[in-house]
């Protein structure tokens, strides 16, 4: 399907105009309200061992890599934030001019409210038309895996990411709670479109269970979307008191910080299975970055710290911010001695407190498995 036409009209459930609204509902709270997680993404309780004698040249550091075989100047992915509402475009605009300009992958937001109503399809658009080099990411909800082919035509998308969001659902005013078949969905999926498909959570990590269901069925890789930033069940919690539903507003207070810690899901998906593996979640720096390579992802995804530039600056102030996420990568890859992206995976780190303390509970042995990934 050529880029303008029109897309499929069928409905999703709901109203056009309560998905509409719900979007700008979330941008307008995470910038005006504090809802990030009070529990830790758990990358502090990581150590990279400091290398005295790095024997590199910092300006010679490549950071070129590669997502699911597609080129990315460096492992980071601009995360899904938005689109939908006619006030996101200029949002979705500035951050795929941003990863244009930085050759960085970018996300989109749910696509769903574009196919419930296809004259916001323009709000996603944007993002391939802004940024034509770079990988683009499609979004849709695993119980709507059906009109995949539709997310990714829209955006003529290299990569499909499939959403998971049970709890964010489960405390939302208007949530879908039926989770059924999903598993069947998601694998329904591989079938329906030609480009890689990952599975993404959107705050509460995937565990290794869940992690090697997906791998059983064919899926490409997984972003673990951990706790430890944004807490979607806060958001819904602010929601939920601005239209005085105070039930829902208990629920999602009450579930704040539910979730794995970014770091802990990221060890579990990379232990037990071999997928690809995006970090999201709580990554607000390039040391956390590197941890997150560290510990064997391909690349961590960034939102939050780009959510404010995006929506109240200019595109140079989102570049801003990723040029400094991306400078801290280089020095903390320098400080270890990694002339190149691959090389982070095998240098040592110090894993202490609270994710040493899970990693063990879990009897998940962290040397062990990054020995073995760092010898393939």
């Amino acid at each position: 399907m050529a880029r303008g036409e029109s897309y499929s009209s069928q409905k999703l459930g709901g109203t056009d105009a309560t998905t509409k609204r719900r979007k700008l509902d979330h941008i307008e709270i995470c910038l005006q309200e504090d809802v990030q997680s009070k529990a830790s993404a758990m990358f502090d309780d990581i150590r990279l061992v400091h290398n005295a004698l790095p024997e590199i040249d910092k300006d010679a550091i490549d950071l070129t890599t590669s997502l699911l075989g597609l080129k990315a100047g460096a492992p980071i992915v601009i995360a899904a934030m938005t689109g939908g509402h006619p006030d996101t475009y200029e949002v979705n605009r500035r951050l795929a001019e941003a990863a244009e300009e930085l050759k960085l992958p970018i996300g989109v937001g749910s696509q769903r409210a574009a196919i419930e109503d296809t004259s916001l399809a323009y709000t996603f658009e944007v993002v391939r038309e802004a940024a034509p080099s770079v990988p683009v990411i499609a979004n849709i909800g695993s119980t709507h895996a059906e009109h995949a082919p539709e997310a990714v035509q829209m955006i003529d998308a290299d990569i499909l990411a499939v959403h998971l969001n049970p709890l964010q659902e489960a405390v939302q005013p208007e949530g879908e709670c039926d989770s059924s078949g999903v598993l069947d969905k998601i694998a329904s999926v591989l079938d329906l479109v030609d480009v890689p498909v990952i599975v993404k959570e959107t705050g509460a990590g995937i565990s290794s269970t869940v992690a090697k269901q997906l791998e059983a069925i064919g899926v490409d890789g997984v972003d673990v979307g951990g706790l430890g930033g944004t807490s979607w069940s806060a958001v819904e919690y602010y929601r939920a008191l601005r239209e005085k539903n105070h039930e829902r507003a208990f629920l999602g207070h009450e579930y704040w910080d539910w979730g794995i810690p970014t770091a802990l899901s990221l060890a579990m998906v990379v232990s037990s299975t071999d997928l690809s593996v995006i970090a999201t979640g709580g990554i607000r720096t390039g040391l956390d970055v590197a941890k997150a390579l560290s510990l064997g992802a391909d690349a961590a995804g960034v939102a939050f710290p780009l959510l404010k530039p995006a929506v109240t600056g200019k595109t140079s102030d989102v570049v801003n911010e990723l040029t400094k996420i991306i400078e801290s990568l280089r020095v903390a890859m320098y400080l270890t001695g990694c002339q190149y992206v691959d090389d982070m995976l095998g240098r040592p780190v110090i894993i202490q407190g609270r994710l040493r303390e899970n990693l063990e509970t879990l009897g998940i042995d962290y040397w062990r498995y990054e020995r073995k990934k760092a010898r393939e």
